[in-house]
């Protein structure tokens, strides 16, 4: 395998079909180690028009990120997709998921 400097730090170049090589920043997709350029972009994801989730977003991160896989990390950019009112009211438990594959991610995100 060769790596390749893109601007946006070393990428793998032998593994173009990975999810998480198609994201400018990674490392190494295997690692899940975030560039420094990579992780302030997740850290701006995270900063949200709700204090609460400011706060439990930025620990989430800080305590689980690092240890999530590919997978985790998709539904983790899936619930960050959503509007504050209704990711509070998933991460509080005012509201079930529509969909049990983020229920994992969200206790984790509970428990931050």
């Amino acid at each position: 395998m060769r790596n390749q400097d893109t601007g946006y730090g070393i990428r793998d170049t032998g593994s173009r079909d990975r999810l998480t090589d198609a994201e400018p920043g990674f490392l190494n997709p295997e690692s899940c180690l975030l560039s420094p350029e990579a992780e302030r972009r997740l850290r701006w994801r995270c900063r949200r028009g709700l204090l609460e989730l400011d706060i439990v977003l930025g620990r989430f991160v800080e305590q689980r990120y690092s240890g999530m896989d590919g997978g985790q990390r998709v539904v983790f950019d899936e619930l960050l997709d959503l509007p504050d009112t209704e990711l509070w009211d998933l991460i509080t438990g005012r509201k079930e998921p529509a969909h049990e594959h983020l229920r994992a991610v969200l206790e984790w995100m509970q428990s931050a």
